[in-house]
């Protein structure tokens, strides 16, 4: 299967993301978009519309619930416990695919720039619904999920986010 060909699709009506290959399904997972729906201004923790491309894939080979902050490893792993000692905290795990706009004054430059707003998919805690928006501007994904795609994918890989996508 070509690098080339391969493509995301997040619809933030259906709560799913779609990997193509050619523009045929290869597989499909639940996700968790914004709260605040979507949306590409700086600070409205919505989730941007548009072509995206994955510019940095990070977390290669680390543990499931491995803990992130600022893309770096804290660490530390991912416990219900530890859960239950930061509940408002919004967990990054597992893997992180960050995502750049490739539209000028959609999704990139100025206040608009999906790269510069730390726009991920991401894992996080397992007890997180999926299918409902629940993020704050960023795609989740079940831990096991996220690894199954972040290993299907490579850096340059597109992202279509729309709220309405017919597949």
């Amino acid at each position: 299967m070509g690098e080339s060909d391969l493509q995301i699709r997040v619809d933030i009506l259906r709560q799913r993301l779609s990997l193509l290959n050619d523009d045929k399904i290869i597989c499909q997972y639940p996700v968790s978009t914004a709260t605040n729906g979507a949306g590409e201004i700086n600070g409205s923790e919505c989730t941007p519309r548009g072509l995206h491309v994955i510019k940095v894939k990070i977390g290669d080979g680390c543990k499931e619930n491995t803990i992130f902050v600022g893309r770096r490893l804290t660490g530390e792993n991912y416990s219900e416990s530890l859960g239950s000692q930061y509940p408002h905290r919004d967990w990054i795990l597992t893997r992180i695919m960050w995502l750049g706009g490739l539209e000028p004054g959609r999704n990139r430059f100025g206040n608009v720039d999906t790269l510069r707003r730390f726009i991920y998919i991401h894992g996080c805690p397992d007890l997180t619904e999926m299918g409902k928006p629940g993020s704050h501007g960023c795609i989740r994904m079940r831990n096991s999920d996220v690894i199954d795609l972040f290993d299907r994918v490579t850096v340059g890989t597109r992202v279509l986010i729309e709220e309405n996508l017919s597949l």
